[in-house]
Protein backbone atom coordinates (compact mmCIF):
# COMPACT_ATOMS: atom_id res chain seq x y z
CA UNK A 1 0.00 0.00 0.00
CA UNK A 2 1.47 3.90 -0.63
CA UNK A 3 1.38 6.20 2.38
CA UNK A 4 1.97 10.05 1.78
CA UNK A 5 3.49 11.30 4.92
CA UNK A 6 3.39 14.68 6.08
CA UNK A 7 6.35 14.65 8.91
CA UNK A 8 7.66 17.57 11.40
CA UNK A 9 11.26 18.08 10.95
CA UNK A 10 13.16 20.61 13.48
CA UNK A 11 16.59 20.74 14.08
CA UNK A 12 16.30 21.54 17.42
CA UNK A 13 14.60 23.49 20.21
CA UNK A 14 14.93 27.06 19.16
CA UNK A 15 14.28 26.05 15.29
CA UNK A 16 10.90 26.98 13.90
CA UNK A 17 10.25 23.60 12.59
CA UNK A 18 8.44 22.55 9.15
CA UNK A 19 6.37 19.50 7.61
CA UNK A 20 8.01 17.25 5.05
CA UNK A 21 6.63 15.45 2.53
CA UNK A 22 7.74 11.86 1.67
CA UNK A 23 5.75 8.69 0.42
CA UNK A 24 6.42 5.01 1.85
CA UNK A 25 5.02 2.91 -1.48
CA UNK A 26 5.96 -0.98 0.01
CA UNK A 27 3.71 0.10 3.49
CA UNK A 28 1.75 -3.23 4.63
CA UNK A 29 -1.69 -3.13 6.77
CA UNK A 30 0.29 -4.54 9.87
CA UNK A 31 2.84 -2.19 10.10
CA UNK A 32 2.42 -0.05 13.41
CA UNK A 33 3.32 3.79 12.93
CA UNK A 34 6.80 2.59 14.40
CA UNK A 35 7.89 0.30 11.58
CA UNK A 36 6.25 3.02 8.88
CA UNK A 37 8.66 5.34 10.63
CA UNK A 38 11.43 3.37 10.73
CA UNK A 39 10.98 1.64 6.71
CA UNK A 40 10.41 6.05 5.81
CA UNK A 41 14.26 6.26 7.58
CA UNK A 42 15.88 3.66 5.14
CA UNK A 43 14.31 5.46 2.41
CA UNK A 44 15.94 8.97 3.49
CA UNK A 45 19.12 6.82 4.47
CA UNK A 46 19.40 5.57 1.35
CA UNK A 47 19.80 9.18 -0.15
CA UNK A 48 21.46 10.14 2.24
CA UNK A 49 19.74 12.40 4.39
CA UNK A 50 18.59 13.11 7.76
CA UNK A 51 16.36 10.28 9.38
CA UNK A 52 13.30 11.48 11.32
CA UNK A 53 14.39 11.33 14.87
CA UNK A 54 11.66 9.82 17.12
CA UNK A 55 11.51 7.89 20.32
CA UNK A 56 10.68 4.22 21.15
CA UNK A 57 11.98 1.00 23.26
CA UNK A 58 9.60 -1.68 24.32
CA UNK A 59 7.45 -1.17 21.43
CA UNK A 60 5.00 -3.67 23.38
CA UNK A 61 2.71 -0.46 25.15
CA UNK A 62 4.58 -1.01 28.05
CA UNK A 63 7.22 2.13 28.29
CA UNK A 64 5.25 5.49 27.18
CA UNK A 65 8.36 6.68 25.41
CA UNK A 66 6.95 6.32 21.62
CA UNK A 67 4.32 9.38 21.66
CA UNK A 68 3.81 11.15 18.55
CA UNK A 69 0.51 12.84 17.33
CA UNK A 70 -1.19 11.65 14.13
CA UNK A 71 -3.54 14.03 12.01
CA UNK A 72 -4.17 15.63 15.00
CA UNK A 73 -4.80 13.10 17.55
CA UNK A 74 -2.28 12.08 20.49
CA UNK A 75 -0.93 8.13 19.53
CA UNK A 76 -3.22 7.82 16.48
CA UNK A 77 -7.08 7.09 15.91
CA UNK A 78 -7.05 3.51 17.32
CA UNK A 79 -8.51 5.38 21.18
CA UNK A 80 -6.15 4.01 24.31
CA UNK A 81 -3.67 2.63 22.08
CA UNK A 82 0.37 4.14 22.25
CA UNK A 83 1.81 5.06 19.14
CA UNK A 84 3.72 1.41 18.65
CA UNK A 85 0.69 -0.85 18.91
CA UNK A 86 -1.14 1.61 16.11
CA UNK A 87 -1.00 -0.51 12.98
CA UNK A 88 -2.19 0.96 9.17
CA UNK A 89 -4.70 -1.69 9.02
CA UNK A 90 -6.99 0.54 11.54
CA UNK A 91 -7.17 3.28 9.65
CA UNK A 92 -9.28 1.93 7.06
CA UNK A 93 -8.66 4.06 3.60
CA UNK A 94 -6.38 6.52 4.82
CA UNK A 95 -3.44 6.98 2.72
CA UNK A 96 -2.33 10.29 3.93
CA UNK A 97 -1.38 10.55 7.30
CA UNK A 98 0.21 13.68 9.52
CA UNK A 99 2.56 12.64 11.95
CA UNK A 100 4.32 15.66 14.21
CA UNK A 101 5.36 15.47 17.92
CA UNK A 102 2.81 15.41 21.24
CA UNK A 103 2.09 19.02 21.27
CA UNK A 104 1.64 20.48 24.58
CA UNK A 105 3.78 23.78 25.51
CA UNK A 106 4.74 21.88 28.90
CA UNK A 107 6.84 19.31 25.79
CA UNK A 108 9.61 21.14 23.87
CA UNK A 109 10.50 19.62 20.69
CA UNK A 110 14.18 18.82 21.02
CA UNK A 111 14.55 17.21 17.68
CA UNK A 112 11.97 16.00 15.05
CA UNK A 113 9.39 13.93 16.87
CA UNK A 114 11.14 13.95 20.18
CA UNK A 115 9.76 16.10 22.61
CA UNK A 116 11.13 16.81 26.15
CA UNK A 117 8.82 15.50 28.69
CA UNK A 118 10.55 15.79 31.69
CA UNK A 119 7.95 18.21 33.36
CA UNK A 120 5.86 14.74 34.25
CA UNK A 121 9.17 13.47 35.66
CA UNK A 122 9.24 16.80 38.28
CA UNK A 123 6.03 16.14 39.07
CA UNK A 124 7.16 12.19 40.53
CA UNK A 125 10.63 13.86 42.12
CA UNK A 126 7.69 16.33 43.99
CA UNK A 127 5.35 13.68 45.56
CA UNK A 128 5.54 10.15 43.62
CA UNK A 129 7.47 8.08 46.31
CA UNK A 130 7.28 6.53 49.56
CA UNK A 131 9.28 6.15 52.81
CA UNK A 132 9.82 3.23 53.85
CA UNK A 133 11.75 1.49 57.09
CA UNK A 134 15.15 -0.18 56.46
CA UNK A 135 15.94 -3.41 57.86
CA UNK A 136 14.22 -7.04 57.81
CA UNK A 137 11.56 -7.20 55.81
CA UNK A 138 7.96 -7.08 57.48
CA UNK A 139 5.70 -9.97 57.71
CA UNK A 140 3.39 -10.63 54.98
CA UNK A 141 0.38 -9.73 56.73
CA UNK A 142 1.64 -7.15 58.76
CA UNK A 143 0.32 -4.20 56.23
CA UNK A 144 -3.00 -4.90 55.63
CA UNK A 145 -4.84 -3.85 52.11
CA UNK A 146 -8.12 -5.36 50.31
CA UNK A 147 -8.30 -6.86 47.65
CA UNK A 148 -10.15 -4.16 46.39
CA UNK A 149 -8.24 -1.39 47.43
CA UNK A 150 -5.23 -3.54 45.98
CA UNK A 151 -6.51 -4.07 42.55
CA UNK A 152 -7.68 -0.66 42.22
CA UNK A 153 -4.43 0.47 43.25
CA UNK A 154 -2.70 -1.10 40.68
CA UNK A 155 -5.35 -0.21 37.85
CA UNK A 156 -4.13 3.19 38.64
CA UNK A 157 -0.26 2.50 38.67
CA UNK A 158 -0.78 1.12 34.94
CA UNK A 159 -0.12 4.82 33.53
CA UNK A 160 3.28 4.83 31.37
CA UNK A 161 3.65 8.47 31.64
CA UNK A 162 3.52 8.78 27.69
CA UNK A 163 2.58 12.62 28.16
CA UNK A 164 -0.84 11.87 25.40
CA UNK A 165 -3.35 13.35 28.14
CA UNK A 166 -1.51 16.67 28.77
CA UNK A 167 -1.66 16.74 24.52
CA UNK A 168 -4.77 16.04 23.91
CA UNK A 169 -6.29 18.46 26.62
CA UNK A 170 -7.12 21.76 25.07
CA UNK A 171 -5.41 23.40 28.74
CA UNK A 172 -2.25 20.76 28.58
CA UNK A 173 -3.14 19.80 31.91
CA UNK A 174 -1.67 16.90 33.92
CA UNK A 175 -4.45 15.95 36.14
CA UNK A 176 -4.63 12.58 34.86
CA UNK A 177 -1.09 11.46 35.20
CA UNK A 178 -0.66 13.27 38.45
CA UNK A 179 -4.28 11.59 39.70
CA UNK A 180 -3.42 8.34 38.95
CA UNK A 181 -0.08 8.32 41.15
CA UNK A 182 -1.74 9.95 44.22
CA UNK A 183 -4.94 7.55 43.65
CA UNK A 184 -2.20 4.50 43.55
CA UNK A 185 -0.08 5.58 46.41
CA UNK A 186 -3.08 6.50 48.55
CA UNK A 187 -4.94 3.25 48.40
CA UNK A 188 -1.72 1.37 49.95
CA UNK A 189 -0.62 1.49 53.38
CA UNK A 190 2.70 2.72 52.46
CA UNK A 191 1.61 6.00 51.04
CA UNK A 192 -0.07 6.96 54.32
CA UNK A 193 2.52 9.16 56.05
CA UNK A 194 3.67 11.21 53.84
CA UNK A 195 0.10 11.79 52.04
CA UNK A 196 -0.79 15.13 53.05
CA UNK A 197 2.90 16.21 51.81
CA UNK A 198 2.92 14.46 49.06
CA UNK A 199 -0.35 15.81 47.60
CA UNK A 200 0.83 19.49 48.52
CA UNK A 201 4.04 18.84 46.35
CA UNK A 202 2.26 17.30 43.58
CA UNK A 203 -0.01 19.97 43.34
CA UNK A 204 1.95 23.21 43.37
CA UNK A 205 4.19 21.36 40.40
CA UNK A 206 0.96 21.06 38.56
CA UNK A 207 0.43 24.22 38.74
CA UNK A 208 3.98 25.40 37.65
CA UNK A 209 4.36 23.18 35.08
CA UNK A 210 0.85 22.62 33.31
CA UNK A 211 -2.61 24.06 32.33
CA UNK A 212 -5.64 24.21 35.03
CA UNK A 213 -8.26 21.00 34.60
CA UNK A 214 -11.44 21.76 33.15
CA UNK A 215 -12.52 17.57 32.68
CA UNK A 216 -12.93 18.11 29.45
CA UNK A 217 -12.10 14.27 29.17
CA UNK A 218 -10.22 14.30 26.18
CA UNK A 219 -7.07 12.61 28.02
CA UNK A 220 -9.26 9.66 28.73
CA UNK A 221 -9.72 8.84 25.25
CA UNK A 222 -5.78 8.54 24.46
CA UNK A 223 -5.12 7.05 27.56
CA UNK A 224 -3.31 4.02 26.61
CA UNK A 225 -3.48 2.57 29.69
CA UNK A 226 -7.02 3.30 30.73
CA UNK A 227 -6.63 5.34 33.84
CA UNK A 228 -10.17 6.44 33.91
CA UNK A 229 -11.39 10.44 34.72
CA UNK A 230 -11.67 9.88 38.67
CA UNK A 231 -7.88 9.86 38.91
CA UNK A 232 -8.66 13.95 37.96
CA UNK A 233 -11.22 13.77 41.23
CA UNK A 234 -8.03 12.40 43.49
CA UNK A 235 -5.97 15.21 42.59
CA UNK A 236 -8.30 17.81 44.09
CA UNK A 237 -9.54 15.42 47.07
CA UNK A 238 -5.87 14.24 48.19
CA UNK A 239 -5.34 18.33 47.74
CA UNK A 240 -8.19 19.31 49.87
CA UNK A 241 -7.21 16.50 52.54
CA UNK A 242 -3.81 18.02 52.59
CA UNK A 243 -4.87 21.56 52.98
CA UNK A 244 -7.18 20.55 55.48
CA UNK A 245 -4.11 18.84 57.55
CA UNK A 246 -1.31 20.17 59.66
CA UNK A 247 1.85 20.55 57.88
CA UNK A 248 4.25 18.37 59.03
CA UNK A 249 8.17 19.53 59.47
Amino acid sequence: MRIELEIWRQDGPGDQGRFERHVVDDATPEMSLLELLDRLNDQIAEVGGAPVQFESDCREGACGACGVTVDGVPHGPVANTPSCRQHLRAFGAVTTLRIEPLRSAAFPVIRDLVVDRRSLDRVIEAGGHVDIATGTAPDADSLLVTTDDAELALDFAACIGCGACVAACPNGAAHLFAGAKLAHLALIPHGKLERDRRARAVGERLEEEFGPCSSYGACVEVCPAGIPLSAVAAVHRERLLGVLKPKRR
